[in-house]
């Protein structure tokens, strides 16, 4: 699978996307909203977004707004430092919202499985 991982902290997207690597995906990396549009563009098709959420420019959440309000439906994934419960509730098409914590290594794996059967590819 071909995942984008948004991430303006190069360390966090890297670790994120070592897990996504570890279990045998394609992971392409990007440090905002803005250049995650543009690869999402011109190096698409992907399968997955596993985005960061606060992030300058462009946060997370209005990424994902602006691709299902340009009708991209592709499987989203945001990532935060606080509790994801709020967010959920605040955008319930989101198809995962992730603490960024010790276990997102196996927490990560099984959103992804979820999002993906949620869109009819898993």
């Amino acid at each position: 699978m071909r995942i984008l991982v948004v991430d303006d902290d190069a360390m966090a997207g890297e670790m994120t996307g070592a897990v996504l690597e570890e279990v045998g995906h394609d992971v392409v990396i990007v440090e905002n909203g803005i250049d995650a549009t543009e690869a999402l563009s011109e190096q698409g098709p992907f399968d997955l977004v596993v985005s960061d959420m606060n992030m300058p420019l462009v946060s997370g959440i209005d990424l994902f707004r602006n691709l299902r309000d340009q009708g991209e439906a592709i499987p989203f994934i945001l990532l935060t430092g606080d509790e994801p419960g709020p967010l959920l509730a605040e955008e319930p098409r989101l198809d995962g919202c992730l603490t960024k914590d010790f276990t997102l290594e196996t927490s990560l794996i099984e959103a992804m499985a979820a999002a993906l059967a949620r869109h009819g590819k898993g």
